[in-house]
């Protein structure tokens, strides 16, 4: 008996379910919030050095005109923009009168500070710390920084969600990430906004890795794909969200707190999400077990669950190999197909990851507003999740994994040889790779949800995000190598997209098959089978046995297929 035939007797998808879903979207609102948050708390505004010490030294500055004050004193770049690095030891007055050889003029570093543009941002890291010029590469670093606290809080929470449970754990990641957020709004030197940044990230890695595991683990086969794509809406809403609320909000320490601030209700609303009960068969707790799934058959209308389904009857769920043992990431490569699952997904989530925060921290050059293209690059998110859906069940998960990691590649590629001249076109296909890019994550989750067993599935969420965040926290480092060769980040970025599309192809198609539940499942033959759904009486009927794998032969029908070897 598998836990599928368990779970539809509690009608594997109904109110219960949306309910879940629903209490999952405050906290996954304020993901993109935070993983995009760089995008304006880091924004560079214009600038020059400061040139008000030339006020004392020369009567006459002070009666010339804004623009005259910067001639005279700001050297000129070659598009004819005051630079924003140098400045003159002293004023140029012949300047004003003739500035054919400007380009002879000694210069030096900006001395006093400098002049920031406010019109668009009344205060970011970059204004309150000077992060110009020598120090420019400190806005990236900072995104790193919190990518590198994601990706190691991926591998704590991993651990710990398949030791205490997945709710346990959310409730930490909650509290986590809002102590380390404020604190962040609050620091009063670079150095501890990059400490406790790196913390928020780690914090709130939970809510990402724990909230889809535990929505697809409450689902039936049929609707999997539902929860994945539809649950997932929430980043897109919380994305567009972003725009808007960085627009109203134009300083960066008040930003943060307001993005954060909706985990207070989340904390509120915890209390009703309920455990996984496929984590709690697979410990031997079917008594804590039984109630979640009693409750849920009760929301969904199933009232005599009870007196068809006992705590002892789970306790026949195959659901765990060596219920007392403690499963960690060497369970991950200790097996030959776990091994190779482990190396192709990894592989794959490092490939989504950098291509689609390199797209998304990347949104100036198209020729628009700033907060206009954040908005442009969410709203495409939508549709592209809806045309997901329909791809996944239509042509299967791997299909979808390489099509939308390929086609966001040549994207890439086009813009790499489209003139700067083209904006409007330029912009059009970077908005349309950044739909690919949303659409290759939206399926990464779901699929490597269904790839791994119940007993080390969060331990393989957690590799897989530490994967993905490690892609993400490299990507604004490679933005920087535009001062060696201007298009070589997007090279960079679309032979990463090309090459893990190509590794997607390596691995098995999920679509229909049920859960795996524990190692034996994947290393043995892994049958597809369908979960019976509601209309079928509620019978239960057993598992046929499992097929004996033959060398050389691999199943793969409408009903059954195996992991290839």
């Amino acid at each position: 008996m598998r836990f599928e035939s368990i779970l539809a007797e509690t009608d594997g998808f109904g109110r219960f379910q949306i309910a879940l879903i629903t209490l999952m979207v405050i906290p996954r609102i304020t993901l993109p919030c935070h993983f995009l948050l760089n995008n304006f708390i880091a924004a560079t505004p214009s600038h020059h050095c400061d040139i008000n010490h030339h006020l004392n030294a020369e009567g006459v500055f002070e009666s010339l005109t804004g623009e005259q004050r910067l001639a005279v004193s700001i050297p000129a770049k070659a598009d004819g923009t005051p630079s924003s690095c140098l400045t003159y030891s002293e004023p140029q007055f012949h300047l004003l009168f003739n500035s054919s050889n400007a380009t002879d003029l000694p210069a030096e570093r900006c001395r006093k500070g400098w002049v920031y543009d406010n019109s668009t941002f009344k205060s970011t890291l970059v204004t309150e710390y000077d992060l110009v010029c020598d120090k420019r590469g400190l806005t990236k670093a900072s995104a790193t920084i919190f990518f590198i606290g994601v990706m190691l809080g991926a591998v704590f929470f991993g651990v710990l969600c398949d030791k205490y449970g997945r709710r346990s754990m959310l409730l930490v990641s909650y509290i986590s990430a809002i102590i380390f957020s404020l604190i962040s709004a609050l620091s009063n030197s670079y150095i501890m906004f990059a400490v406790f940044r790196f913390l928020t990230g780690f914090g709130i890695t939970g809510i990402s890795i724990i909230s889809i595991v535990l929505s697809v683990e409450w689902a039936d086969i049929e609707h999997r794909t539902f929860i994945g794509v539809f649950g997932s809406v929430s980043w897109t809403l919380g994305n567009m969200m972003l725009a808007g609320i960085a627009y109203l909000v134009p300083d960066w320490r008040m930003l943060i707190i307001t993005v954060t601030a909706p985990l207070v209700l989340a904390i509120i609303t915890w209390w009703w999400i309920p455990e996984s009960a496929r984590w709690l068969i697979a410990n031997g707790k079917t008594e804590r077990a039984h109630y979640f799934l009693q409750r849920c058959a009760t929301i969904n209308g199933r009232k005599e669950f009870s007196s068809r389904i006992k705590p002892e009857t789970l306790s026949s769920v195959v659901a765990a190999d060596h219920q007392n043992r403690s499963f960690t990431y060497l369970d991950l490569i200790k097996t030959p197909r776990m091994r190779r699952l482990t190396v192709l997904t990894g592989i794959v989530w490092y490939g989504v990851a950098s291509t689609y925060y390199g797209i998304s921290l990347n949104i100036t050059g198209f020729g628009l507003d700033l907060y206009l293209t954040h908005f442009i690059y969410a709203s495409i998110e939508l549709p592209a999740k809806f045309l997901i859906y329909f791809s996944l069940n239509i042509i299967g998960r791997r299909y979808s994994q390489v099509g939308t990691l390929l086609l966001t590649g040549i994207c890439i590629l086009i813009n790499i040889f489209t003139p700067k001249s083209f904006w409007m076109f330029r912009t059009i296909v970077a908005v349309l790779g950044k739909g690919l890019s949303e659409a290759s994550f939206t399926t990464v989750f779901l699929y490597t949800t269904e790839l791994f067993p119940t007993v080390v599935r969060q331990n393989a969420v957690g590799y897989t995000s530490f994967m993905a965040r490690l892609g993400a926290s490299i990507s604004p480092l490679i933005m920087l190598l535009e001062d060696v060769w201007k298009p070589l980040p997007e090279v960079v970025f679309c032979s990463v997209a090309i090459v893990s599309g190509l590794v997607a192809w390596l691995l098995p198609e999920t679509n229909n098959a049920r859960l795996p539940e524990t190692i034996d499942d994947i290393e043995q033959t892994r049958k597809r089978s369908i979960c019976m759904s509601s209309q079928d009486g509620g019978e239960l009927k057993p598992e046929p046995e499992p097929l004996k794998p033959q060398k050389g032969s691999e199943v793969n029908s409408e009903k059954s297929t195996m992991i290839p070897s």
